[in-house]
């Protein structure tokens, strides 16, 4: 049970905003930014997605930019309400194509629609796409795909000249295209992400890999999907690692700790031939949620090597290598080192040549940022930073500086080497209707036999029941004169 919804911009704006209960005060988003703008917590940069302030709790997730909060005073449990605003975020999203700020200002009205369906008096409701469309009725605002930012995880589908573009994925699932025509596409993504820890000599102590397969829908009646993934899957620890290239495919066997699936997946020959069937809902969803912690190659290797140049000076070297195919190229960049607690100035020297490459030293937080654009596979590059202390180290300045940490993202790469050998859709038959049909009981649809039904096309059977219809009304026009008759009266 919540009190409110809102939704804030990276400014502080108040977007939208929905109190259900009347609990907390109107002033609670102002509360909120500003105690998150100037977070002050034990060594935490950032505010926690679950917080208390007079009494009031406060859970926000953070997505494309975006906070959604919602705050109450009843204990309530922080997982549901953090999935209840994921799943508020990807509804929006749904229907709007993209989730930013310029899309949630120009259906501001379809957005608070979409909340009073899905939220009742601070009780969740449904935050399903395909039953919300029985109760929308507002038509989203596209918003032009031209100005919109680079996408993350989307951005597969911008390589290559065959594929779609980037845009494709961008659109409202209920909009329908130019001329009318509804959209049959179908787009499915495999997204990880992987946690790795190296030795300060470059082993790996552990490493780990969250991984989700997405799909996003515009079939038009929800037809019958089949989705074949890695014959050699196997599900379980089995100690195997990925180097083992046995596979019949050449991918290598696949070892998952465990996996869980959507609701709508059906596993009936998923033990069999690793095919699952189901019949996507509107929108985007996942497919699959797995985890692997075996053995694997990690992108990149981080080797950091730091060395005291005088008693208040030291010098920090780092070095990345991507291990992977030089057809591939990582996106967006980012490694961080925490440096020690005294150190006043740092400067910075790049490799020669070096081209979109930033660096940064956070004087507040202690530690330096260097981001990359972009990395191509098989290359290597080199930062050195030379550090200036406040005060003389009398201590080892390996242990107080470090551990490195690396954001980025890579488009058409999986390290679990998990794969789609192909996607099937059942084929439509020529009777088969894509549009729902509502009966009414003034309204009476009559539906022949299925063999009835392949005797007769669509235009025979049209022909049949105006016949039908022009006939029984001719009867009772005739009844009515035949009575009206007075020979014929009792």
């Amino acid at each position: 049970m919540i009190s409110q919804l809102f939704v804030l911009s990276q400014r502080g704006d108040n977007i939208v905003f929905r109190d259900y209960r009347g609990e907390v005060p109107k002033g609670s988003a102002e509360i909120f930014f500003r105690k998150v703008k100037f977070w002050k917590g034990d060594e935490a940069e950032e505010a926690p997605p679950v917080f208390n302030v007079d009494g009031v709790n406060y859970i926000h997730v953070k997505v494309a930019g975006l906070l959604f909060v919602a705050t109450t005073r009843v204990n309530i449990s922080p997982s549901l309400v953090i999935e209840l605003l994921q799943r508020i975020a990807r509804v929006i999203k749904d229907y709007l194509g993209v989730l930013n700020e310029d899309s949630l200002r120009k259906n501001f009205v379809l957005v608070y629609e979409l909340l009073d369906e899905a939220i009742d008096f601070g009780y969740p409701q449904n935050t399903s796409t395909e039953v919300l469309k029985s109760y929308i009725f507002n038509e989203p605002i596209v918003i032009d795909a031209g100005r919109l930012p680079p996408l993350g995880p989307a951005a597969m589908f911008m390589q290559g000249n065959k594929r779609m573009p980037g845009t494709a994925v961008t659109k409202s699932v209920v909009a329908n295209e130019p001329g009318g025509r509804k959209r049959e596409e179908i787009f499915v993504d495999i997204i990880e992400k992987i946690s790795v820890t190296f030795s300060s000599s470059g082993y790996i102590l552990t490493s780990e890999i969250d991984g989700t397969i997405q799909m996003k829908s515009y079939l038009t009646g929800n037809p019958e999907i089949r989705l074949a993934l890695n014959e050699d899957l196997s599900i379980g620890r089995s100690g195997a690692s990925v180097y083992d290239y046995s596979s019949s495919s050449g991918g290598g066997i696949v070892n998952l700790d465990d996996c869980n699936f959507h609701e709508s997946v059906h596993l009936d020959t998923f033990d069999s031939d690793r095919t699952l069937t189901l019949v996507p809902p509107d929108g985007e969803f996942s497919v699959m949620n797995y985890r692997m912690t075996q053995e694997f190659k990690p992108p990149f290797r981080i080797n950091a090597l730091v060395e005291e140049a005088g008693p208040s000076k030291a010098e920090v070297i780092l070095k990345i290598r991507a291990d992977f195919s030089s057809s591939v190229t990582a996106n967006t960049i980012s490694v961080q080192m925490p440096l020690p607690t005294y150190t006043a100035r740092v400067s910075f020297e790049l490799e020669a040549g070096a081209v979109g490459q930033t660096t940064d030293f956070k004087e507040g937080s202690k530690k330096f940022e260097w981001c990359l654009k972009k990395i191509v596979g098989g290359s290597e590059h080199t930062l050195r930073a030379k550090l200036t202390f406040s005060q003389e180290s009398h201590g080892n300045i390996t242990r107080e500086a470090g551990p490195v940490s690396m954001n980025f993202t890579i488009p058409m790469y999986n390290a679990s080497r998990l794969q789609v050998r192909y996607l099937q859709i059942a084929k439509k038959s020529k009777t088969y209707n894509p549009y729902r049909t509502t009966v009414s009981p003034s309204r009476l649809l009559w539906i022949p036999s299925q063999a009835f039904a392949k005797m007769i096309d669509d235009q025979d059977l049209g022909f049949f029941a105006n016949f039908l219809g022009i006939f029984i009304f001719v009867l009772v026009i005739a009844y009515h004169y035949v009575m009206a008759d007075p020979k014929y009266e009792a």
